[in-house]
């Protein structure tokens, strides 16, 4: 068994939870953020990079993840 494989079947899959600047985002998504105050969302990536979810704050992407049976790795 790899290490990787060993990993996800005590913890689940890593997913990468990283800062996202408003400004990067697409102008509909940047409005809404904008909207709310916001002017860093979170962003959570499966280990191949497509982006699962967009969310508030740091703490809500970590709980997401979690909830979801993942383990959160910050990247920055």
């Amino acid at each position: 068994m790899t290490q990787q494989a060993q990993h996800e079947s005590t913890t689940g899959p890593l997913v990468y939870v990283r800062a996202v600047d408003v400004n990067d985002l697409p102008g509909d998504v940047r409005r809404e953020a904008e909207k709310g105050g916001m002017d860093t969302l979170y962003a959570l990536h499966r280990e191949d990079g497509q982006q699962v979810a967009l969310v508030g704050d740091r703490t809500m992407a970590f709980t997401l993840a979690r909830q979801n049976d993942l383990t959160p790795v910050s990247v920055h």
